[in-house]
């Protein structure tokens, strides 16, 4: 193998339910208004998976469009890794429904979970895979039904999600989007700032954990959109001086499309960036979590002229903390 080679996304795809709620919808459950939520988030609607769809069934649809746009047959796939905070099961993996859902029956499959960061979690581990030889084709999916973890009586956290799934092809072979470098980053000192309490081996489910909201998301506002704006910032940072790149250089900004007022704040400290360079999902979709990325980069590729050696820079911020950035290059 050319050891010189970097892998690069040859293709991508994302999926967003039919069902739009709006703002308006938003008044009926709780106490808020149009108003406020656009002023706050940015958010005027997203999207919500109707019965019987599920986080794996979004992310088949992601998957098989990837497919198609990378030119790639499901059985030319090696590995699937999915990057979910709202598996279909504990277990088995949402990876494995997905491998089966596809055809893909020669590839390995496992989930992974770095909330709202979880796709570049994946894009860094599928490169070093991809870089090492070990495999040659891997489906890279994030697909997440926040809907099913959103609490409709907290107005302080309901009017933020929504569902969605993205997903991309990362190989040697063809052409695409070089993935230059991936910066990544955690602080588990503020695990409980953002989290789901209840569900897991420390409050299995019981009435009581479901009396008291326990399986929903639970959520610090004001401290994590601090950490989100500082760690968004010092990792796109060092991201590109890893990669070598002039932040004039960069073409576009892809951000995890949490809430417009975090958005702007970070394009604010970059001092050569242009805000109509910083592409904006937010106000149809809202926080889609690990999904978020991948589909604004998806919409990016579909909606706008991207020039040979363009360079993207992509960053997110989720639970865990989570962080990281990468910087891709159109080739």
């Amino acid at each position: 193998m050319d050891m010189g080679k970097k892998a690069k996304i040859i293709g991508t795809g994302s999926y967003l339910p039919e069902n739009v709620m709006t703002n308006s919808d938003l008044e009926k459950l709780v106490d808020t208004s149009n108003e406020w939520i656009v002023s706050r988030t940015g958010i005027e609607e997203r999207r919500i998976a109707k019965e019987g769809e599920y986080t794996s069934t979004m992310g088949v649809f992601a998957s098989q469009a990837a497919l198609a746009d990378a030119g790639v047959l499901p059985s030319q796939i090696d590995f699937i890794l999915v990057a979910t905070l709202t598996p279909d099961y504990n277990f088995p993996s949402t990876a494995c429904l997905i491998q089966h859902a596809i055809g893909a029956k020669q590839a390995a499959a496992v989930d992974i979970q770095a909330a709202c960061t979880g796709y570049l979690y994946a894009l860094s581990i599928a490169k070093a895979w991809v870089e090492s030889g070990m495999y040659k084709n891997i489906l890279v999916v994030a697909p997440d039904k926040l809907s099913s973890i959103t609490n409709y009586k907290d107005r302080s956290t309901c009017v933020l999600f929504g569902d969605g799934a993205s997903a991309c092809i990362v190989s040697l072979e063809g052409k695409g989007l070089v993935i230059e470098t991936v910066t990544l980053g955690a602080d588990g000192e503020q695990a409980l700032l953002l989290m789901m309490p209840g569900g897991g081996c420390r409050h299995p489910a019981s009435a009581e954990s479901v009396a008291m909201s326990q399986h929903t998301i639970h959520m610090a506002g004001n401290e994590v959109f601090k950490h989100a704006v500082r760690r968004m910032e010092s990792a796109s940072k060092e991201c590109l001086a890893s990669a070598g790149v002039d932040e004039k250089e960069i073409a576009w900004v892809v951000p995890h499309q949490a809430n417009i007022r975090i958005i702007e704040a970070i394009a604010k400290r970059f001092e050569h960036l242009s805000p109509e360079r910083v592409f904006k999902t937010v106000h149809k979709y809202g926080n889609t979590s690990a999904s978020s990325v991948g589909i604004a980069l998806d919409e990016l590729l579909k909606t706008q002229k991207i020039h040979s050696n363009d360079k993207i820079l992509l960053m997110a911020f989720g639970a865990g903390l989570t962080w990281g950035a990468a910087v891709l290059r159109y080739e």
